[in-house]
């Protein structure tokens, strides 16, 4: 990070400060309570939750069914439900196949499934992932090391403040002979993303 960057970020983190000082000053907060639950909110928000409702949609048609049909109850089948969301918001599972390789941006700003994927990488952000994954999403996947058929279309889909969307990748081959710990392995971040797919 550049020296001004780091000053930029200094002087944010003061002014924070200082709002947070003058909140519990007035009661309208409690800093014990808010470092509490940004405590919480670290320990469960992650991608493992994602690779969770994958690896059991892969070994699970009926779940997989669900996920599809509606991601967020999926979620909340395995205690992964919401991460502190409103309940406008809705998670959407996409599932790619050897026809269909899905992938995940918010063109406006950054909406992301945080509470599915946890926090979301720097570059998910930026301005040239954004625009380019729209405009060339088969050069941007290649960036990232991910090569598709010709014949496999690629759906971009755009997030939004009410919906969210997370890849279900294909299993790779030999998988289903992986233990299910083995298979949470194969399922990064990325790969719920759409970026990346599981290797074994």
């Amino acid at each position: 990070m550049s020296g001004s960057g780091h000053h930029r970020n200094g002087e944010l983190q003061a002014r924070v400060n200082v709002l947070l000082a003058l909140a519990e000053e007035r009661g309208i907060v409690d800093r014990e309570e808010i470092d509490r639950r940004i405590e919480l909110l670290g320990s469960s928000v992650s991608p493992l939750n994602g690779a969770l409702m994958v690896v059991r949609a892969w070994n699970d048609d009926g779940y997989r069914e669900r996920l599809l049909d509606d991601a967020g109850g999926a979620a909340a089948e395995l205690g992964v439900s919401g991460g502190g969301y409103s309940s406008d918001i809705r998670l959407h599972a996409v599932a790619n196949t050897p026809e269909v390789h899905n992938v995940v941006v918010c063109t406006l700003c950054s909406c992301y499934p945080l509470a599915w994927l946890g926090p979301p990488p720097a570059w998910y952000k930026s301005e040239a992932y954004r625009s380019r994954v729209v405009r060339d999403p088969r050069g941007v996947l290649a960036e990232f090391g991910t090569t598709l058929p010709d014949a496999t279309e690629v759906r971009v889909w755009d997030a939004s403040a009410e919906a969210r969307y997370m890849v279900v990748p294909m299993a790779p081959d030999g998988a289903a002979d992986l233990s299910e710990d083995r298979q949470l392995d194969l399922v990064t971040r990325d790969c719920l993303i759409g970026v990346a797919v599981p290797r074994p």
